[in-house]
């Protein structure tokens, strides 16, 4: 079997899945698969080097995972005028299943997620080399600018006894430009040793303030994995990104992670490193030698 073929496969395999808990009202495993699928099928429409789909394809696979959020917002709140039923989204599974024959008109009227730009990393560091030369002889502006969605933050998960949940309060960011960050926030996800989304990526609201070399979050994150659950090796990413209004992306500055031996009650201070994120964690470089860092507040709520 191709490659190809078998990321099919891996596809329709995550949707059955969500499907099912749907069907079965397990709300939460169900919104998990969605935007796990979601994220995965935005990675491939917005790859540039691989030719395994057409543009055409890539379009339908960006317009499934526009449904896919659609459905995941339904379940996350039960009040939205944007309902999205499950039925409705059943009727994907044979084009996911025939993406590369498929050619029907899609039969719901969305558009493909909206693609974030993305760039490699020498392109995106030559970039912010350009914007400190702007900066520097008072060319630009940095008026205009599009506001952020507050965050995708998800609830805390039911107790289960015998279980613990993790509370992760993002507390500040310790950075010498604090004051230059425009829209800053954070996103949250929980990597296995693959560097593989074990639960949907959460982002944080925009920064409450800048204070000094200071960014101030004061903001919760429920991590949607009870501890004792999580995989062998896995770890808790924190991506620092901000937008950048004269190049039109949203960059990311710096990551930070926190690895399961480190979960304990309290306030804890973990190293920032340079981007592009690792989420392998084999090639980690410091951000800067400064004492610069990511403060965290843990709180583990044990039902027993």
């Amino acid at each position: 079997m191709s490659d190809v073929n078998k990321t099919i496969q891996k596809w329709h395999a995550s949707f059955r899945k969500g499907t099912d808990f749907d069907s079965w009202g397990q709300l939460v495993e169900a919104i998990d698969e969605y935007q796990i699928l979601a994220r995965q099928l935005q990675k491939e429409v917005q790859s540039t080097n691989s030719s395994d789909f057409t543009e055409e394809q890539k379009k339908t696979l960006g317009k499934i995972a526009s449904c896919l959020e659609m459905r995941s917002g339904s379940l996350q709140c039960t009040q939205s005028k944007e309902d999205f039923k499950l039925e409705e989204l059943k009727k994907l599974e044979t084009i996911i299943q025939n993406i590369l024959t498929y050619n029907k008109a899609f039969p719901f009227d969305v558009q493909p997620v909206p693609l974030r730009r993305i760039l490699a990393p020498g392109e995106e560091e030559h970039l912010e080399l350009e914007e400190e030369e702007d900066a520097a002889t008072g060319a630009g502006s940095t008026e205009a600018f599009p506001p952020r969605a507050p965050g995708t933050l998800l609830p805390r998960l039911p107790s289960e006894h015998g279980m613990t949940l993790l509370t992760l309060k993002i507390e500040k960011i310790g950075l010498k430009d604090a004051g230059q960050c425009i829209d800053p926030y954070m996103t949250v996800s929980l990597k296995d040793l693959n560097g593989l989304d074990v639960y949907p990526v959460q982002d944080t609201p925009v920064a409450s303030r800048k204070e000094d070399t200071y960014i101030h979050f004061s903001v919760d994150v429920d991590i949607q994995r009870h501890v004792e659950k999580i995989p062998k090796g896995a770890a808790i990413f924190f991506e620092f990104k901000h937008y950048k209004p004269k190049k039109g992306f949203t960059s990311t500055k710096c990551f930070a992670f926190l690895e399961m031996d480190e979960i304990k009650p309290g306030p804890i201070i973990i190293e920032l490193y340079k981007k592009p994120t690792d989420f392998k964690r084999k090639k980690l470089q410091l951000l800067t030698k400064k004492q610069l860092y990511l403060h965290l507040h843990q709180t583990l709520h044990k039902d027993s």
